[in-house]
């Protein structure tokens, strides 16, 4: 399945939330949101009526966390799949490994500026895991995984401005950074409570266990 290409903004207006695509972007004036753009028109009063059912807010739940972790259905469903075998709340396990998969680490470990960036900076060999390189951007992180920066892409201009960003952003408590050898280490793995999006994951359990 091809890969979305379209404005990215358009996607945050339509939910109306802030999903982080646009790296830089997203934590300017510039953003959509912040400069009240009204939402795309295409199919809104459609769209507003799905929303007054049950089924058509945890439908845009899920939505909101596709979208934000880039990943299509089929793979979405594999990652629930997992999380329904795994022990503990379901809604956690979902949102754990997520938050695991490597491209997803490079951009919180501030590596990065947004998620659709260090998904190419994995695809294209940009990134190594315990010094070996990996190029799966779904691959997903352990604790005690280190994950760096190859040394011949260390001034590539979208590390450079993760890394200028990183403490006006924040890191989360599971993660460690340290910018002088571009690297950042999984401490553990990630729990329900130390991740926040504009997301309630409980929700989309929800319509998969309609």
């Amino acid at each position: 399945m091809a890969r979305y290409t379209g404005a990215k903004c358009k996607r945050c207006r339509a939910e109306g939330e802030k999903l982080f695509l646009k790296g830089l972007k997203c934590y300017g004036p510039k953003c959509a949101l912040e400069k009240a753009q009204a939402r795309p028109t295409r199919s809104r009063r459609g769209r507003r009526r799905q929303q007054g059912s049950e089924y058509g807010i945890q439908l845009r739940e899920k939505q909101k966390l596709k979208r934000m972790y880039g990943v299509y259905e089929r793979q979405f469903r594999r990652y629930f799949a997992l999380a329904e075998r795994q022990k503990g709340i379901v809604a956690e396990n979902l949102l754990s490994l997520l938050e695991r998969r490597l491209d997803n680490v490079v951009f919180r470990s501030g590596l990065s500026v947004s998620r659709g960036v260090a998904r190419q900076l994995v695809k294209h060999g940009h990134v190594m895991v315990n010094e070996r390189k990996v190029d799966i951007p779904s691959y997903l992180v352990k604790a005690g995984d280190v994950i760096s920066i190859a040394e011949k892409s260390r001034e590539h201009i979208s590390v450079r401005e993760g890394l200028d960003t990183v403490e006006s952003r924040g890191i989360p408590p599971w993660l460690e950074l340290d910018p002088a050898r571009f690297e950042g280490q999984v401490k553990t793995l990630p729990l329900g409570d130390q991740v926040q999006i504009p997301v309630r994951v409980q929700l989309v359990v929800g319509l998969y266990t309609r």
